[in-house]
């Protein structure tokens, strides 16, 4: 650390914390006792705590965000000079930074036209939601108001995100939700037997499922179908084969927009510009935010089809017609100039090529390292976005039970490693190790965070 903060400043940071804020996923109650750990510089892909203990992170800040690492100043220089030139005007008119992204974005997404900025994942999801019942009155007379998601999938933490929301321990005591909102079943082929799923073309079967869903409900009823192209919290789940194609087919069978989200995906985390990039599909919108502008300001986009965006400017003389709706801090200046600098890093240094090259690297590693731990019993991911499923039985695919799990990354912590796991997401099934380290990541980054991985598993199964 450069010495900024002296030990008696951190004392009051430290009691300023355990007596103000309301941290973000975590049981307050340690902290009567105990500290909240403090993170106060971060560099590259270190970051170092009120101690002053060095951490090598694997999580990008956490919640997959800080895509090109701590410390970039050109990107704090791009944030600071268009705060004095300006900081602030609601979206109702344009911005320099904002028109620049815009096109800087667009022409990464062929298909897409149209960008709506806010200031969250969720609530990006939220304007494609409300896009869709806007839709459905508009083109539908009332109908195709129904939004399909999938279970194990998570969209955000707003009472209609968590209606879209499949990871029921998240949704837990937050009821009653958002009506029109129905679940359709998941596609992680390591579990397709709990389903009484087929051996054989199990991605077929599994986008299957999404059309019975839908005739079900009617697909007069249907207005859309949410999806991550890569699920993240619920388990890091790569698509199985075909899946992605049948689902197209299936949308546009029925007149189904296709909504996208790439909160965690997206610019650059799965080796392409955007994770559904891999499959290719044609969506109607994708929502975006985390690596949009890697933590260094907030910024969420909802990218939409000129089919789309034609819905909303049919009738000039309709009060109605247009999409009314404002999100505040989607007005600010900093998030697309911070994102214009994200995009020039990540193309300049080449992070999507050393994206693949170290997801491919740390992959087959992973996947050596189930000869010396039984416990692993699949590892799966797509880029610098993977994840180690642990089983107490690698027959019966017996999930190990979470404390244990949690045991492993608290050991990773001790040994100056941050790592993830899925937590508070699928009821019985919160045992995947998840690691996501920024685009930077060096082959000697992805041996250290193994090598903890290694000795953790070690010490907690023996």
């Amino acid at each position: 650390m450069d010495g900024t903060f002296h030990d008696n400043d951190l004392d009051r940071v430290v009691a300023a914390d355990k007596a103000h804020v309301w941290h973000h996923l975590s049981q307050h109650k340690p902290y009567e006792t105990t500290d909240p750990r403090i993170i106060v510089e971060g560099k590259g892909m270190t970051v170092w705590d009120q101690h002053g203990k060095e951490h090598l992170d694997a999580v990008s800040g956490g919640v997959w965000t800080v895509n090109v690492g701590y410390g970039r100043e050109s990107i704090a220089n791009a944030v600071r000079d268009q705060l004095l030139k300006l900081n602030y005007f609601a979206g109702s008119a344009g911005s320099i930074p904002g028109a620049l992204f815009s096109e800087k974005l667009i022409a990464k997404m062929p298909g897409l036209t149209r960008v709506y900025y806010c200031n969250s994942g969720s609530e990006a999801n939220e304007k494609a939601f409300k896009m869709v019942r806007q839709i459905a009155h508009k083109v539908y007379g009332g109908k195709k108001t129904k939004i399909l998601y999938r279970e194990r999938d998570y969209h955000g933490t707003t009472i209609s995100c968590l209606s879209a929301g499949g990871q029921d321990e998240r949704n837990a005591q937050y009821g009653p939700f958002t009506p029109g909102f129905v679940r359709v079943p998941h596609c992680l082929e390591y579990r397709a037997a709990d389903q009484g799923a087929p051996v054989e073309n199990y991605g077929l079967w599994a986008a299957d499922q999404i059309e019975a869903v839908i005739l079900r409900e009617g697909p007069d009823t249907v207005g859309a179908l949410c999806l991550e192209p890569v699920t993240a919290g619920g388990g890091v789940i790569t698509p199985p084969e075909g899946y992605w194609q049948r689902v197209q087919e299936i949308c546009r069978k029925y007149d189904i927009l296709l909504h996208i989200d790439e909160v965690v995906c997206g610019v650059g985390r799965t080796g392409t510009w955007f994770g559904y990039q891999h499959y290719g599909i044609e969506p109607d919108f994708v929502t975006m935010a985390k690596g949009v502008a890697s933590g260094y300001a907030a910024i969420a986009c909802c990218v939409t089809s000129e089919r789309v965006f034609e819905m909303f400017k049919s009738d000039a003389s309709d009060p109605l017609d247009y999409f009314r709706d404002i999100s505040t801090f989607g007005g600010c200046t900093a998030g697309p100039a911070a994102a214009l600098e994200n995009l020039r890093i990540i193309e300049d240094e080449d992070l999507l090529a050393n994206t693949v090259a170290m997801g491919d690297y740390m992959l087959d590693q992973l996947g050596a390292m189930m000869d010396r731990h039984k416990v692993i019993g699949q590892v799966r991911g797509k880029g610098l976005f993977l994840g180690a499923e642990l089983v107490s039985d690698r027959v019966t695919r017996e999930p190990v039970v979470e404390k244990m799990v949690q045991a492993v990354v608290g050991d990773c912590m001790s040994q100056g490693v941050i790592i993830g796991a899925t937590n508070r997401s699928v009821p019985g099934y919160n045992n995947t190790l998840c690691f996501s380290p920024a685009l930077i990541a060096s082959k000697d980054d992805i041996d250290n965070i193994l090598s903890a991985v290694d000795g953790a598993l070690t010490r907690v199964f023996g």
